[in-house]
């Protein structure tokens, strides 16, 4: 088993927590990623880290493939490794169509067909075994669609790729971790497990069996995002982890289109993640946090994880997080209201 670390952002800055990483490199940790939704992007954490490591690897996860060309992907892949010794992994995902369609402003479609193309022109660029060719339902290379003026023409890399380079997929849904067996090199899954890992492991057999792949994953890297919260009290830490899982079970993505709500249900939650779906999102209430993160279980008299937390405890989270969420808005409202008094014509600074 290999550890990673998700690079972290320092709060009220835009820098990175490079203490953190330089430390996961010192403790021999394998990797570190990075990822985007709809504020940082991914590609320039990871640059920054490359430059001022020397030994541990950094990744995407993910590279929203709407957001970019799979050309324009394979190209900072090809750079990112250049730079660094090969020490960059490629991550790459579909996104939600929330983000998809009401940030970047294309249609989310049909992700699954998308990142069979999308790799297959990755690879293509990479192995330059000839100039870049590809007519699919998602992308049409060179294009000769409307609009074109027919003067594109196939080209070749100038610089040399990787062919080796791995490339992963955040797939959630058994469709597209059906793809990643089949195309990719690895997986990011998220809300692995253990006890269920059949819901994850399954359908990537299933996509590498389809592919005439090796069934035993030795050439392919199951990587979850496994959030962990360490101390003495077990209460406190399980505490700690549960809004977190409150945002994307009952929070992320469309109450009729939630791709984490429905793999909780499919790992045995369904009957808690229906009542935190129906709250949407109210940050104090996921149960259960134990059985997928919390790690170390060893300070324990009882091996076995807790059915729930007391209902007295939920209520007391869930206060303070509304009023966490009152400050912040009384936050806001005061800087909006400082903004418009400095704006006025005249007005002396304080």
């Amino acid at each position: 088993m290999k550890l990673s670390a998700t690079i972290k952002f320092l709060p009220g800055h835009a820098g990175i927590d490079m203490e953190h990483v330089l430390e996961a490199e010192r403790l021999g940790f394998d990797a570190v990623w990075a990822g985007e939704a709809y504020g940082t992007d991914a590609v320039s954490p990871v640059a920054w880290v490359l430059a001022r490591t020397s030994r541990i690897k950094a990744g995407t996860s993910i590279l929203q493939m709407p957001a970019r060309t799979p050309a324009c992907a394979a190209m900072t892949a090809m750079t990112l490794q250049a730079m660094s010794g090969n020490r960059f992994l490629c991550g790459i995902g579909p996104s939600g169509p929330q983000v998809v369609e009401g940030w970047h402003g294309v249609a989310f479609g049909k992700p699954i067909g998308r990142t069979r193309e999308y790799v297959a022109i990755i690879r293509q660029v990479l192995e330059r075994k000839s100039p870049l060719e590809h007519h699919g339902e998602h992308y049409d290379i060179p294009y000769a669609g409307p609009g074109a003026t027919g003067l594109g023409k196939p080209l070749r890399s100038i610089i040399h790729g990787d062919p080796g380079l791995k490339i992963y997929t955040a797939s959630i849904a058994p469709a597209g971790l059906r793809v990643s067996g089949e195309v990719a090199d690895g997986n990011l899954p998220f809300f692995m497990s253990p006890e269920k890992a059949e819901a994850v492991i399954g359908p990537v057999l299933e996509g590498r069996t389809k592919a005439r792949r090796s069934p035993d994953l030795a050439d392919f890297d199951n990587a979850p995002y496994v959030r962990v919260s360490m101390g003495e009290d077990l209460a406190k830490c399980r505490d700690a982890l549960r809004p977190g899982l409150a945002l994307y079970i009952g929070g992320m993505g469309a109450r009729s289109r939630n791709f984490y709500n429905d793999l909780a249900k499919r790992i045995g939650y369904e009957g808690s993640v229906s009542r935190r779906q129906a709250q949407r999102g109210r940050r104090g209430g996921a149960r259960r946090p134990d059985r997928r993160d919390l790690a170390d279980r060893s300070a324990r008299d009882d091996p076995r994880p807790p059915a729930g937390l007391a209902g007295d405890r939920e209520k007391e989270l869930g206060r303070l997080v509304g009023a966490g969420r009152r400050r912040r808005r009384g936050d806001a409202r005061h800087r909006r209201s400082g903004a418009v008094i400095r704006r006025r014509p005249g007005r002396r600074p304080d």
